[in-house]
């Protein structure tokens, strides 16, 4: 954790000038399906009719209620899970020795690399709710080392200005960044915004970016667009920032997401993502025999 991360900053800066700003050119609901042992999510990316967004792989807005929860699973994927509780707690354990548990508001950045298996379930009882985020890696970082990055809730860099409360989680807005080191560059940030209120918030040109609706209802690239309600990702096409309005009387919370493009292909069996079926049958392979990454695996079950 970052000794240098400050909540609460008393930042002032003016709307920043948005010269091409980004439209909606997409917009899904996500809908409710099971996943893990009993869980429930609600998907954008990843599903057919959004299948990635690159560098994006895949966005899961989960509720979890104990017994259910995703128990020990593999992954290969040359990529790194991002995992922001919302409400109660997860606890997360793995083959190589690391487990702890993350309330809400704290962040988990993990490193799946070269291979990992571990389980992420509910720490308590009743309700469980957050979201979880998959952000591809470049050929060259697939198979490195597991490796994560937590943040408490208390550590996320946070402003708080004209009616808008922003949580950095990586990238940048009013001034101030994340701490968190991010291999594909990419910006995630958690906004909400009182009744009334505007946002202009740069994004570095060329890269994707999308919303997702937490709760309450916005208004998204131009003043006139229609009205987007909670749980619906909005594709944001190219420009340099986008525009904001809450014009409803409740508070609006979203997540505001951006990569860099790897441009590379992308071959995707479950819980294994590489660049081509050769490597994902050589993955398939390794997590078999327990070698390669996976020498772990071997009689490995959670404690908990």
């Amino acid at each position: 954790m970052s000794s240098t991360s400050t909540a609460h900053i008393a930042v002032h800066h003016e709307n920043p000038q948005i010269l091409k700003p980004r439209t909606v050119v997409k917009k899904v609901l996500a809908k409710q399906q099971q996943e893990g042992a009993g869980a429930i999510v609600r998907r954008s990316i990843g599903r057919p009719d959004l299948k990635t967004l690159d560098p994006f792989l895949l966005l899961d807005y989960a509720t979890v209620s104990p017994p259910a929860g995703f128990p020990d699973h593999p992954h290969r994927a040359g990529f790194e899970t991002v995992s922001y509780v919302l409400e109660g707690a997860i606890t997360h354990e793995d083959f190589a020795g690391h487990k702890g548990t993350i309330g809400a508001g704290d962040l988990q950045w993990m490193t799946a690399g070269r291979g990992i298996i571990h389980s992420e379930m509910p720490a308590g009882d009743g309700v469980n709710k957050g979201l979880q985020l998959w952000v591809n890696l470049s050929s060259k970082d697939k198979m490195i080392e597991p490796n994560y990055q937590e943040l408490q809730s208390k550590d996320i860099n946070r402003v708080q200005k004209d009616g808008i409360d922003v949580r950095i989680i990586a990238g940048e807005a009013f001034g101030v960044r994340s701490p968190i080191y991010t291999r594909t560059p990419t910006m995630f940030l958690d906004f909400a915004m009182n009744p009334g209120s505007q946002l202009h918030q740069p994004i570095t040109e060329g890269w994707n970016a999308f919303v997702y609706i937490i709760e309450g209802e916005g208004v998204f690239g131009h003043e006139s667009s229609s009205t987007a309600l909670s749980h619906h990702t909005l594709i944001l096409s190219d420009g340099d920032g986008v525009k904001a309005w809450n014009k409803s009387r409740r508070s609006l919370r979203f997540l505001l997401i951006a990569g860099q493009p790897l441009n590379e292909p992308v071959v995707q069996y479950g819980p294994f993502v590489m660049n081509t079926l050769e490597e994902i049958e050589q993955a398939f392979e390794d997590y078999r025999l327990c070698k390669n990454g996976f020498e772990k695996a071997r009689n490995w079950k959670r404690r908990a």
